[in-house]
């Protein structure tokens, strides 16, 4: 369980303090605020949590979250910089977004609530019975006329099946044919004979998803024709319901002219009773079919058309069902949705993604364990780089750390709050990637949305983006790359202006650039655009020593994932693990020691040699003796480069590819090193290269 410490207890700490309380995976210890009658601190006593004028008597080792609710940045940096390494910490700006999000989800909330009432509230006030089955039969709503016509309570209804309740209920049979069954004579058990009229219910996709029955105790019409019920005061009783429908209605003759609407309907159109009563059914539409008129020639119904209405063209989604009488059309009747607030939701759902990508960038260089020179040496290579506008290129082989490295040099940078947003250019098709990478304009292509779509290069504008396997671009979309990098603006798809961007490109492969450009797969001035500065991570395997500090860093992490407290691992464990090439690098560790913990007893809080998997043998090669060279290779500088390059790859093989031990049995430095491997191409060779 996550330690969670609020620091501000105004609106913000207070929809966290409720929110938090909910969920058995974070535990509030403490929440903090200067002012002794903020609501947070009167909350926080309610729920039984620590209150507290001062955060920094609760700066330890204990925290895991700290959440920075007073919006000061003052007071966040402080506690940055007072926390300890393993506690993240959160900005204030967070807390007040899901305040805004709380309030709105309430609000939408009571809305619906509302919505729903009224509906109820017109199905139990029609004197037709009315039951409605989900698409297994259980009865789902039972209306206040339909327990008076079949004489049982509702309680007995719903929840269960519908024939348990009405034997001989023929709904089971409309969902399995799918199929209407207009004004069906039926017997109930209580002997009473209803008129009834069974609809499976089919959602836009062709689903079902249930059926209802509309029914009339044939008795009661007789009674009500019987007494001579005036017509006008029916009318009267049926307008009120439309009038009182929180729905848009419209109701339109035979011949397609306005006869009736709601005021929902004049608040969604912006439309009045003059402009439609006795008007065309066509005088409402701003884009769009009438679905009125199409009811009217096809006596078919519709369900779900898009449209807009009114001068506002506001987007709504019609249903629209035929009137009939004795077999003749007398008109139709529409019920209006307005799709508007979906659109407004939607929109907030793309800004929270928005906030969610400014806060991907979430590892700093704090977050990359290792002390071993060969680390070191990258982590210095990258602080630089982090304070420089230069391109950076991050070498290595897979499960390295590229990402988090990409990440840091973000979060070290001048950058750092604006937008990180990374893209893997591997896992895209080319065409997809292209229009993800430099946008579109509308008409760009069939399928492109209106209004064309914003690249992610415009989305980090400011910021910084990450291109991972970058080696995977085609040669078609190195080009487009290298025009950003050396123009610094975009061109969107189907699009004739340049765009200009501020963006900060950091890179990544694994693959070997240069040998790339040798086959022609990938272009030499991209490559020297890109190594402007090259950054060069080393394995798991050159910095083995490291592997003192990164197992206890992946125990807990993985404890926190599985819910599990392991403690530490045994030495002889630790030994083994260090022997081991890890060709899979710190991901095949972890990976490692993840099925460790899962297959250790619940009580095991020490790792032991029996708890680790087996691991691929160790192919680790001795250094042979030189072999012998053909006098007739060429120059003295041709043979002197030559034995350079195999002596080299022999040394680095035989100190299992550690080049820090490479250097000094070569008894040259380490950055010496790094051009002659450069300059030979010399990779973690195989043995076939001998």
């Amino acid at each position: 369980m996550k330690r969670v410490l609020i620091v501000g207890a105004g609106k913000g700490g207070s929809a966290l303090i409720q929110i938090l309380s909910e969920t058995d995976r974070m535990q509030i210890v403490g929440v903090i605020d200067i002012k002794d009658h903020a609501q947070g601190l009167q909350l926080a006593k309610e729920y039984g949590i620590h209150t507290d004028n001062d955060w920094k008597r609760w700066m330890n080792d204990d925290l895991d979250i700290i959440i920075e609710a007073t919006g000061k940045e003052t007071v966040l940096k402080e506690i940055v910089e007072a926390r300890s390494k393993k506690t993240v910490v959160i900005p204030g700006s967070v807390a007040y977004i899901i305040s805004e999000l709380m309030d709105e989800k309430e609000s939408l909330l009571e809305q619906l609530k509302m919505e729903m009432t009224n509906q109820e509230l017109i199905l139990n006030n029609i004197r037709d019975g009315m039951i409605v089955v989900d698409e297994k039969g259980i009865v789902q709503f039972v209306n206040e006329s339909a327990e008076r016509i079949i004489g049982i309570p509702k309680s007995n209804f719903v929840n269960h099946p519908v024939k348990d309740v009405i034997e001989n209920s023929r709904l089971p049979l409309v969902l399995r044919s799918r199929k209407r069954e207009v004004n069906r004579k039926l017997i109930l058990e209580n002997d009473k004979k209803i008129i009834t009229t069974r609809i499976p219910i089919i959602n836009s996709s062709d689903q079902l998803i249930g059926a209802f029955a509309v029914f009339k105790d044939i008795t009661e019409v007789v009674n009500l024709a019987e007494e001579n019920t005036d017509l006008k005061e029916i009318k009267i009783m049926l307008e009120a319901i439309i009038q009182s429908s929180d729905e848009a209605i419209t109701v339109v003759d035979e011949d397609g002219k306005g006869m009736m609407i709601n005021p929902a309907y004049s608040r969604i159109t912006g439309l009045s009773k003059s402009d439609i009563i006795g008007k065309p059914a066509t005088v409402d539409i701003s884009e769009g079919e009438s679905m009125h008129m199409k009811v009217l020639q096809t006596r078919r119904p519709v369900r779900g058309v898009r449209m807009k209405v009114g001068s506002a063209k506001k987007d709504v989604l019609v249903n629209v069902a035929p009137v009939i009488v004795d077999g003749k059309i007398k008109g139709s009747v529409g019920v209006l949705h307005d799709v508007s607030e979906i659109k407004s939701l939607t929109n907030e759902l793309r800004r929270a993604r928005q906030i969610i990508r400014n806060l991907e960038a979430k590892y700093t260089f704090d977050d990359i364990i290792g002390s071993s020179p060969e680390m070191k040496l990258s982590l210095e290579q990258a602080k630089v780089g982090a304070k420089t506008p230069a391109t950076v290129l991050l070498r290595g082989e897979s499960g390295t750390g590229k990402e988090l490295f990409a990440h840091a040099i973000h979060n070290e940078s001048d950058r750092k709050h604006n937008k990180f947003i990374r893209v893997n250019c591997a896992a895209m098709p080319e065409s997809i990637l292209e229009s993800e990478l430099f946008g579109y304009e509308e008409g760009a292509f069939s399928g492109a949305k209106r209004g064309g779509k914003e690249s992610l290069f415009e989305e980090a504008n400011m910021g910084s983006i990450f291109l991972d396997e970058i080696s995977e671009l085609s040669l078609h979309m190195q080009g487009k790359l290298l025009r950003v990098l050396q123009e610094n603006k975009i061109v969107r798809v189907g699009g004739e202006n340049p765009i200009a961007i501020n963006v900060r490109i950091i890179t990544s492969t694994n693959a070997n650039l240069e040998k790339a450009i040798m086959k022609k797969t990938f272009r030499e001035d991209l490559y020297y655009r890109l190594n402007r500065l090259p950054i060069f991570i080393p394995s798991l395997l050159e910095r083995i020593e490291d592997l003192s500090e990164l197992i206890p860093h992946l125990i807990h992490k993985i404890n926190q994932d599985y819910g599990r407290n392991v403690r530490k691992i045994d030495q002889e464990a630790m030994d083994f693990l260090k022997s081991y090439a890890w060709p899979g690098n710190v991901r095949e560790l972890e990976n490692v020691l993840g099925r460790a913990l899962i297959y250790m007893d619940s009580n095991d809080e020490i790792i032991k040699l029996k708890h680790i998997p087996s691991l691929n043998p160790d192919n680790t090669i001795r250094i042979q003796d030189i072999e012998r060279f053909d006098i007739n290779q060429g120059t003295l500088q041709d043979a002197v480069e030559q034995f350079e390059e195999t002596y080299i790859k022999q040394v680095y093989q035989a100190n299992h590819y550690n080049k820090t031990r490479t250097a000094k049995e070569l008894n040259i430095s380490i950055r010496n090193l790094y051009y002659k491997m450069d300059k030979y191409r010399i990779e973690k060779v195989n043995i076939q290269d001998f």
